[in-house]
């Protein structure tokens, strides 16, 4: 068994990968246990690191730094893919009000850490560390070590130091945070489940349910009229799904033409089709979907490089093929087919017809289920690339001493959420299966947490219990909890926060899903979800930004 207790020194890098994985199955395994249904999750891989870094054998530090950057990429940039859809959707209406509290909580740490710091005289190194373990955001702990790690003249054991405090400040946070809710929960006496109860009456979905008629055509001014120069139907958003004339059903295209009497199968929101039923005529109980023809539907993906981005009436399915278009579903969203409505990948479009227009027309469309659950690598590698191009891009600012560099973790996750939302240029698509988005972002962190946590190891035990640990302990708290309170406390008295939006918002400010857990087990609602989904990508792009304005200004 030589080789193997002589391989840190024979084989560096062997070495270096086997204690990784090590540790990751040592983190997924302690992450697991749970205790009244909360957990370390991921983070467990780091309090693994750390006794495998105190206890084992020096790891090959160039290994560990290559592992721990390219696992942030991998972690920030998988994030932004997934947010970036619904990122700049979340800073419009609600959102705006929200991420503003957001913000404020993040500022307040981001001014209340140094502050802590230089009242305690704490090392700056350190202060970096507390700040992100008391949000317990990862990403912004990359970004703090990364810029460090830049600065000239650090000492490189300086540069354990931020991983040391986050190791020491994180699990408190995890308690300070949910600490937090159960506090503003008795101040203002407050029931969840009636919360809930409330919460659910007044965000009832506004896009309301499509619905599908059959409707006659009396109106005698409709008589030989084609279907796009029915007035109002575009106004009104409805679709024409099928026309029965003289016993026989077709699907309906821009080109069929209506006579009194015929039935037309409409597809469209309720107020929307009592608007089109005044000008074409009453409704009937027959439904042209269950009579006799050879006119069916069928729900086809779209996947076509060269459908994207174009729109229902672009596309001319009726004129090309003889079939219509009645409904488009994206992100269980179902919307009706109006003509300006731009496709995306991914879209599940319903279309009617017979069964060999309907062929042509998914041919058209792409309609490959392979293409759905295949991970697009050419556009992936190359939205890494600029996102490290953008993470290094030297960017001044007015004041400071020296450009701020966005670094590893804010350039990627900036460049994923653009692309995120546009989608796709030209044949490139941005879409990643969540299932692949999920399994890139766990296997990414896990990386960054066993190579922070080796490289923290050795000091670990011997600060957390020393003076200076339990000082950066009680600082941690300290960040933690005042920003949630001050803020909480506003939303509740003068903004009349409802407390699923106030528990979501405290639990997204911090990036903290055994929080966003907690809040919705007492509830017994998935309700908070909302909130922390709506401040989550804008605050993990400030906490990234605040650590790297934090290592300039504590570091000039």
């Amino acid at each position: 068994m030589n080789w193997l207790s002589d391989l840190h020194q024979t084989q560096p890098i062997a070495y270096a990968i086997g204690v990784l994985a090590s540790v990751c199955v040592l983190g997924m395994a302690l992450g697991s246990l749970k205790f009244r249904g909360i957990g370390l999750g991921t983070s467990g891989v780091l309090f693994a690191g750390i006794l495998v870094g105190h206890f084992g054998e020096d790891v090959d530090h160039h290994t560990l730094d290559f592992v721990k950057e390219f696992g942030l990429i991998l972690f920030v940039f998988t994030i932004g893919l997934q947010l970036g859809p619904g990122f700049f959707a979340a800073l419009r209406e609600q959102g705006v009000k929200m991420n503003v509290l957001a913000a404020a909580i993040v500022i307040l740490g981001a001014a209340g850490a140094p502050l802590i710091g230089w009242l305690a005289h704490f090392d700056s190194a350190a202060v970096l560390g507390i700040f992100s373990g008391a949000s317990t955001n990862t990403p912004s702990l990359g970004a703090g070590t990364q810029a460090l790690s830049s600065m000239p003249d650090i000492d490189p054991d300086r540069l354990t130091l931020p991983a040391l405090a986050y190791a020491v400040t994180y699990p408190t946070a995890i308690v300070g945070i949910i600490g937090t809710l159960l506090i503003l929960k008795h101040l203002f006496r407050i029931d969840p489940r009636r919360e809930a109860e409330s919460f659910a009456l007044a965000h009832r979905s506004t896009a309301q349910p499509l619905e599908r008629r059959t409707v006659v055509v009396t109106n005698p001014n409709l008589n030989g009229v084609r279907l796009d120069a029915i007035p109002g139907r575009i106004e009104s958003g409805v679709t024409i799904a099928r026309v029965r004339h003289d016993g026989e059903t077709c699907a309906a295209t821009d080109a069929t033409v209506i006579h009194r009497g015929d039935r037309l199968a409409v597809v469209g929101t309720a107020a929307g089709l009592e608007q089109i039923e005044r000008v074409i005529g009453p409704r009937t109980e027959e439904d042209l979907v269950l009579s006799e023809s050879d006119i069916t539907f069928r729900r086809i993906a779209v996947t076509a490089h060269e459908v994207l981005g174009k729109t229902v009436g672009e596309l001319n399915l009726d004129d090309r093929f003889g079939v219509a278009v009645t409904r488009v579903t994206r992100a269980d969203i179902e919307m009706s087919a109006v003509p300006g409505l731009r496709l995306k990948f991914g879209d599940q479009v319903q279309i009617v017809g017979t069964e060999a227009n309907l062929d042509k027309a998914a041919e058209a469309l792409g309609n490959s289920l392979k293409d759905l659950k295949e991970t697009h690598f050419i556009p992936l590698f190359i939205g890494i690339a600029l996102g490290i191009a953008l993470g290094t891009l030297p960017i001044p600012f007015f004041g400071m001493p020296q450009p701020i560099k966005l670094g590893l973790a804010g350039g990627p996750l900036i460049v994923a959420l653009i692309l995120g939302r546009v989608g796709h240029i030209r044949r490139q698509v941005w879409h990643m299966p969540v299932n692949t988005n999920l399994t890139f972002r766990e296997f990414g962190i896990a990386l960054f947490f066993a190579s922070v946590g080796l490289s923290a190891g050795a000091k670990f035990f011997a600060t957390v219990f020393s003076t200076t640990g339990l000082q950066w302990l009680l600082a941690g708290a300290c960040v933690t909890v005042l920003p949630l309170l001050l803020v909480g406390i506003l939303a509740r008295t003068v903004l009349k926060m409802n407390f699923m939006d106030l528990s979501g918002l405290l639990a997204g400010s911090m990036t903290d899903p055994p929080a966003l857990a907690f809040a919705s087990n007492i509830a017994d609602s998935d309700a908070p979800t909302v909130a922390y989904a709506t401040v989550y990508p804008l605050t993990t792009l400030l906490r990234i930004l605040s650590a790297q304005v934090l290592a300039i200004v504590l570091f000039r």
